[in-house]
């Protein structure tokens, strides 16, 4: 499978990516931990299915000092024993928001109420944003078959200069 189209490399799509990097930032900069951001992110990723960014999150989680056991583990998550309660509702969010079409409720009661009982609203509004914004950056990379594997920390940023 080769990618379709490379979108640092056409003008309309670099400027789309900066846009979308900035709306991003947004997220960074809030008081949303930077692992629990990392975490989410590599859920919504893995049920996506979308490589790139499950390298990208993978490598810039490690890099910024994620351990390997937590990292292999998000995926069983509910079966661990590494996650704290709050990101396993930070989890259970990123879960919930990305299989709206798999359940009538979309994200239930039970996960909100866990949210609010270990985020601010600050935070959750960080959190909200980054379930939406992840789950549109997979699209975007799944469509034109963006592959993982060659992604190194930091390169996106630098890509987006």
């Amino acid at each position: 499978m080769d990618v379709r189209f490379d979108m640092f490399g056409n003008e309309v799509a670099v400027k789309f990516a900066k846009r979308f990097a900035n709306a991003g930032l947004v997220i960074h900069q809030s008081s949303l931990p930077r692992s629990t951001q990392e975490l989410v992110s590599l859920r919504a990723s893995q049920i996506n299915g979308c490589g790139w960014c499950i390298d990208m999150h993978t490598k810039e989680a490690a890099a910024a000092g994620e351990t390997a056991v937590r990292l292999h583990l998000v995926a069983a998550w509910r079966e661990s024993t590494v996650f704290s309660e709050a990101e396993q509702a930070a989890l259970a969010l990123a879960e919930e928001g990305t299989r709206l079409a798999d359940a009538h409720e979309g994200v239930s009661d039970e996960t909100w109420a866990a949210v609010r009982k270990h985020y601010d609203d600050d935070q959750i509004a960080a959190l909200v944003a980054l379930v939406a914004l992840i789950n549109a950056a997979n699209r975007l990379a799944v469509i034109v078959h963006q592959r993982g594997g060659s992604y190194e920390p930091g390169m996106f940023a630098a890509a987006l200069g």
